[in-house]
């Protein structure tokens, strides 16, 4: 990093921003002036093999200066130094059976009227329009650690869910370093059966394109009629002017002109008629460009998903959960050929009505899939705006579950509970129609993904944006992830080594995270060096006093031989 050294190097810097996000602290000024400064404290900054900590001024500095090359690599420096364990989780889930991915979009609000975040956009984040960013996140099922994290992504404010969907995955496979097979049989399928609407929509131009020509052929013949008429007028007119003669109603100037009047309102029909033509013709032209340009799009898709088959010999199985921001029908046809099992709900009103209409002819078939919920499905519909069958599913809930049930579909009485509406998308092998309440179970088992979202803010205080520059804000978000998964990580090597670990950090798939950074982060304890292994023993003041840890730093890590 181009910037020099006088006590602290550029790069302990950083490290102790990293330090200060895994500590949990809500902004960059902490470091120095929170109850328990970090950069008084020289036994983490022994333990992170630095000789002391910069004031938060100079971090902050630093952080300004950061470059976009910089931030990549030391977001790169993170992620390789996570990935033997992420690839050690990605292959104990697949001997269970098929991995288990989660995106989301998650707000970053700042200050509506602050001028000092660069790149902020306003946008909707908790149901409001406020100013600020968005983070694209992904996070997979951990069978040793609950859940782990793949990767995050900072955008400006006004991104919306329903153009991250294709990112989600990409960035999932990057970081995973494989990749389901591409269905590019249901893909070379989807092309083919688009041949048909594509003749349609030529003929349809083609007939578009005789209608203007008639109709422009038919105004020419009236214009010319209107010509030889107005000129025929403008004689009659010099003549009876010539010779001084009255125009009366029924002259021979009179009729003329009438007929003039005639076929000049003749004309302005005829421009109407030919500008519907041509309105019509731009339609249909429009509509026919649209879909080959569709078709353009997926035939390179499909020759893009051959060539990643042919270099992916060992494929994963994968599912892939989202919300209906990410559920239009774009989105779900995408991720379908890339080979996700998919559980989602429809975008916006997309098959509100549909679900609406067919629900109603089966009253009776209502099942408990929740303590407060309902649903009913059907299995492999084919719709019309879609070229792949889905499993779908309507729901209906009790929003005040504490009254009790309504006897008809919508209660009248406003004291009565209210019936909720939503429906549920899935395509895959497994047929989840036989199982309604296990389909409502692992769909809201996406809930993991929130609860990611939710820690990331209440324990390493994401939503303060502790910098100023864009570099350094990426990465601020890359540190909050790496934090989350290290704490986890660490959490369990850190039991097995010693066994008198707070109770609540030992059970690797529910750590305690908010508990061990937020309270055992900070609580006093005094150190004692052997070597490189230390002894620990919190405090007498501290909630954890009487336990004592020996940490030895030796770490030894099984590569994951990926089959």
């Amino acid at each position: 990093m181009s910037q020099k050294t006088v006590i602290h190097t550029p790069q302990s810097k950083v490290l102790e921003f990293l330090v200060a996000n895994l500590a949990g602290l809500p902004y960059a000024k902490d470091i120095s002036k929170a109850t328990q400064p970090l950069d008084q404290d020289q036994a983490v900054a022994k333990a992170w093999g630095v000789d002391g900590w910069a004031d938060y001024s100079g971090v902050s500095r630093t952080l300004h200066t950061l470059t976009e090359t910089q931030g990549a690599q030391y977001a790169d420096i993170l992620e390789r130094a996570i990935q033997p364990w992420i690839d050690q989780e990605v292959q104990l889930a697949l001997n269970q059976g098929p991995l288990e991915l989660d995106g989301d979009l998650s707000p970053r609000p700042v200050s509506n009227g602050s001028k000092t975040y660069p790149g902020a956009e306003y946008g909707y984040m908790s149901d409001r329009l406020q100013l600020g960013y968005q983070a694209a996140m992904v996070s997979m099922r951990s069978p040793t650690f609950g859940r782990l994290g793949l990767s995050v992504t900072h955008h400006s404010g006004n991104t919306v869910s329903v153009t991250q969907a294709e990112g989600l995955a990409l960035e999932a496979e990057r970081s995973l370093g494989r990749r389901p097979m591409r269905r590019t049989d249901l893909l070379a399928q989807r092309l083919q059966n688009m041949e048909p609407e594509q003749k349609k929509r030529q003929v349809n131009v083609a007939e578009a394109e005789k209608k203007l020509a008639k109709t422009q052929a038919a105004w020419s013949e009236v214009q010319a009629q209107e010509g030889e008429l107005a000129h025929k007028l403008a004689d009659l007119e010099k003549d009876y002017q010539q010779r001084n003669c009255p125009e009366r109603p029924n002259s021979q100037l009179a009729q003329v002109r009438q007929r003039v009047e005639v076929w000049h309102l003749r004309v302005e029909r005829c421009d109407q008629t030919v500008q519907r033509a041509k309105d019509r013709l731009a339609k249909q032209q429009a509509r026919l460009v649209d879909w080959e340009s569709q078709q353009t799009n997926l035939s390179q898709r499909l020759k893009r998903f051959q060539a990643e088959n042919d270099a992916n010999p060992n494929p994963i199985s994968a599912i892939f959960r989202l919300d209906a921001g990410f559920g239009n029908s774009e989105n779900l046809a995408l991720l379908i050929e890339m080979g996700y099992e998919i559980y989602s709900k429809p975008y916006g009103n997309w098959l509100s009505g549909t679900l609406a209409q067919m629900s109603a002819t089966r009253s009776a078939d209502w099942e408990k899939v929740g303590k407060n919920a309902e649903m009913i499905a059907w299995k492999a519909v084919q719709l019309e705006d879609f070229p792949y069958p889905l499993d779908l599913g309507y729901e209906r809930f009790w929003q005040n579950p504490g009254l009790a049930k309504p006897s008809c579909r919508e209660g009248t009485d406003p004291a009565q509970p209210k019936l909720a509406y939503s429906g549920l998308i899935h395509f895959g092998e497994r047929d989840v129609t036989a199982d309604l309440p296990g389909w409502f179970h692992d769909y809201n088992a996406r809930q993991t993904i929130e609860a990611a979202n939710k820690e990331s803010k209440q324990v390493f205080e994401v939503h303060h944006i502790k910098v100023r520059s864009q570099p350094a804000m990426r990465l601020q978000e890359h540190f909050a992830l790496f934090a989350a998964n290290f704490v986890r990580i660490a959490a369990d090597w850190l039991a097995n080594q010693c066994p008198q670990v707070p109770d609540g950090w030992k059970e690797s798939t529910h750590p305690a995270v908010k508990e061990q950074v937020k309270v055992g982060a900070h609580s006093f304890a005094r150190i004692e060096w052997f070597g490189s292994d230390c002894l620990l023993r919190f405090a007498q003041r501290s909630i954890y006093a009487g336990r004592s840890l020996f940490v030895r730093r030796q770490v030894a890590i099984q590569l994951t031989l990926r089959i």
